[in-house]
């Protein structure tokens, strides 16, 4: 035990001769380090008789927690002389703030607007059936919408979805009229990247089906929605066009400033659709919408490429606030 009372005198007065927080680190580092004094003090335990071990080794504790605890003390003492290692006149420096990405920031403007108009946000699987994905859909056997070239095809017969219709067709499988909604989410097609296509990339379907729904009533929707969207004086026209599941279909375009672009496709649902989910076509009607939120983003922010949504370059989505 003599051995260790003299170990704490040399202790103590070491500590209290460290006259900065470095010169104390090494006294630390001396008695209580992986082969400091103190620690060292540990391994002699073994050696001694075993009716000293215990007395010996519970001394040697108390030592080690009195030595920790005389450290810690000195150091708050230095810390105080010393002062802050910093100097606390210095300005602060600001940190990055985190910004929303301009495709999340779209579809967040896109579904306010629509829910403000009574729709409900529906969301369905990116991995579907052949059924949702285009039988239900009335997109027969032979369309092109089926080939290989432009859908990702999974080994055990499903595939990775094309568009976010068939969360329509799962909402009228299961609820009955009045429906209203919209369904946002990312989709999948076989496109090589450039840019204005993306093998990846993010569309809205709308929905509204009820008794007596008319064309008129779809072409007064989006036309509000493009207006309170873009501005009340944005110009928009609906051009005849075709879709499988839809008749008649449109696609809406609005006027850039340069000329028309397309923004949307849009229709009365096909009643085949209506029926292949146990609606009455003669009792109800409905109109459809879709639209991508990257073609939409692109105008609205003029961006020219659409992969710069994908890479995350700090620059550009600094841009966009």
């Amino acid at each position: 035990m003599h051995e260790l009372e003299s170990l704490r005198e040399s202790f103590l007065r070491e500590i209290s001769e460290a006259k900065d927080l470095r010169s104390l680190e090494e006294v630390r580092v001396k008695y209580l380090g992986k082969k400091g004094l103190i620690t060292g003090l540990t391994k002699k335990i073994k050696d001694l008789p075993i009716e000293e071990r215990r007395s010996f080794g519970r001394a040697v504790n108390e030592l080690k927690e009195f030595a920790e605890e005389e450290i810690r003390k000195r150091r708050e003492e230095l810390q105080d002389i010393e002062g802050p290692s910093y100097d606390p006149t210095l300005p602060g420096r600001k940190g990055d703030v985190g910004n929303i990405h301009p495709l999340t920031r779209v579809f967040n403007e896109i579904i306010e607007i629509f829910v403000g108009f009574g729709f409900q946000v529906r969301r369905g699987p990116e991995i579907e059936t052949d059924w949702y994905n285009f039988t239900a859909l009335n997109i027969p056997e032979y369309h092109p919408a089926r080939e290989m070239q432009d859908t990702f095809y999974l080994p055990d017969g499903r595939l990775m979805r094309t568009h976010t219709s068939p969360v329509q067709i799962r909402v009228m499988e299961k609820e009955k009229p009045p429906i209203r909604i919209i369904a946002p989410g990312r989709v999948f097609r076989r496109d090589n990247p450039d840019a204005t296509h993306s093998p990846v990339f993010h569309q809205l379907e709308g929905l509204y089906v009820d008794r007596n729904v008319t064309f008129a009533q779809l072409k007064g929707t989006l036309t509000l929605f493009l207006k309170k969207f873009y501005g009340p004086h944005v110009k928009v026209k609906f051009v005849p066009s075709y879709f499988p599941f839809t008749e008649p279909s449109t696609e809406v375009y609005v006027d850039t400033g340069d000329g028309w672009m397309e923004i949307l496709g849009a229709g009365m649902v096909h009643q085949n659709v209506l029926r292949n989910v146990g609606i009455d076509p003669d009792e109800y009607s409905g109109y459809a919408f879709g639209l991508g939120i990257e073609r939409i983003a692109m105008l609205k922010y003029g961006i020219k490429d659409i992969r710069m949504f994908y890479e995350d370059d700090v620059r550009f989505l600094e841009q966009i606030r």
